[in-house]
């Protein structure tokens, strides 16, 4: 079945340009190259970390391509590491791929889904409880 028009794999992939720095989680569901400073979360289809940039965060990807740094724990089906990497955290993956001179401290785990416990965790999440009387129809007083 073809994709629908503006869909993600027709989007160009979005850019975090070398003078931006972002306090905060970064969630796409296309292709996202980040060549600044994330501190924060990355949750993409295929990420980019370029030789000057640097994450202090998770990352949970499809694709995964560090050329830069990683300061946290990267869960992706594929992840390359390229010779200018520097990552400090464990990596989970179904594919690795470590060039010569690439920096790794932490566990590098192999499993079938990578990506399958952080979902999970995150539909785990416990909603926001509303309290009694507020919007339910029952008196917030006990009889």
């Amino acid at each position: 079945m073809p994709e629908a028009p503006g869909s993600s794999k027709d989007a160009p992939p979005s850019l975090i340009s070398a003078n931006l720095q972002i306090v905060g989680n970064v969630r796409s569901q296309g292709e996202v190259q980040i060549d600044g400073t994330v501190d924060g979360d990355v949750a993409a289809n295929a990420l980019t970390i370029g030789e000057r940039a640097t994450i202090n965060g998770e990352i949970v990807a499809d694709d995964v391509v560090v050329r830069g740094r990683v300061n946290g724990r990267i869960r992706a089906r594929k992840v390359q590491l390229a010779k200018s990497a520097h990552v400090v955290g464990d990596i989970w993956h179904e594919l690795l791929s470590i060039d010569s001179g690439a920096f790794v401290e932490g566990h590098c785990k192999r499993t079938d889904k990578p990506t399958e416990i952080v979902e999970a965790r995150i539909k785990s999440v416990p909603q926001p409880k509303r309290e009694m009387g507020i919007g339910t129809g029952t008196s917030a007083v006990p009889a």
